[in-house]
């Protein structure tokens, strides 16, 4: 196992990668340290041709969202760019060109979720759960991946109220694509590189490129002018106070 940073890169093993988020007293939350190994595992991942990628997290839950750690202290200028970071890294993971997987547990926020959602195959255990705030305090940040994954009435719905969806719910709805046992879990990638290998590469990669419902810049627009309105630190605050 080598370590990159906060991400293990647990694997690489016959063109499938495996990546794991290493904060697990953070609840890996998206440091922005995390956020760049995860751009340069990616990058990575996609220069080696490699065919399939499991995206899973160390510890108590998959990813815990935006860390928030010391916020206080960085200007919004700093908090842009942090957001920028994190939706073109969403963005990166849905446009791979590989198969990919994400396994999420425990409980999981926000921009955690968003990582999720950036995968074709999205399973968790039975004891996740999922919930999307960034509206409350006025952050648009994964809403077409979300609404292309769920539909749009749904995506509304989730993020209108911030509902926080058990494993089953969140099945229910599409979030994920099936719920697994951690001891299930290498018998799925193994289904999942099947599948890579079942096309070329080429093929592959223009197949995932038609199914995405994909407009970067759009959604990188959307981003920014959400986190740009005046006030963003005081939104945040008012919206850990009350949580």
């Amino acid at each position: 196992m080598l370590e990159m940073s906060e991400v293990l890169l647990e694997s690489v093993s016959g063109g499938h990668w495996t990546l794991v988020l290493n904060r697990p007293d953070k609840r890996n939350a998206l440091s922005a340290e995390l956020v760049e190994a995860l751009h340069d595992a990616l990058d990575r991942a996609h220069a080696s041709q490699g065919h399939s990628l499991t995206l899973r997290g160390e510890g108590r839950s998959f990813c815990a969202g935006f860390d928030f750690a010391g916020f206080e202290a960085a200007s919004e200028g700093d908090l842009l760019w942090r957001f920028v970071r994190i939706e073109q890294l969403l963005d990166k993971l849905y446009a791979s060109p590989m198969a990919t997987l994400a396994y999420a547990h425990g409980k999981n926020f926000g921009a955690g979720v968003d990582l999720l959602v950036s995968c074709q195959r999205r399973l968790a255990s039975e004891d996740a759960s999922f919930r999307m705030p960034g509206l409350k305090f006025g952050l648009v940040l994964g809403t077409r991946r979300l609404a292309a994954r769920i539909g749009a009435d749904a995506a509304r719905t989730v993020q209108e109220v911030a509902a926080t969806l058990s494993a089953t719910e969140a099945l229910e709805k599409m979030l994920i694509t099936a719920i697994v046992a951690p001891d299930e879990l290498d018998a799925a990638t193994e289904r999942l590189r099947e599948a890579a290998l079942a096309l070329d590469a080429d093929v592959r990669g223009t197949l995932y490129q038609v199914l995405n419902d994909r407009d970067a810049d759009r959604d990188l627009a959307s981003l920014v002018r959400s986190v740009m309105r005046p006030g963003l630190k005081r939104r945040i605050e008012s919206y850990r106070a009350g949580a």
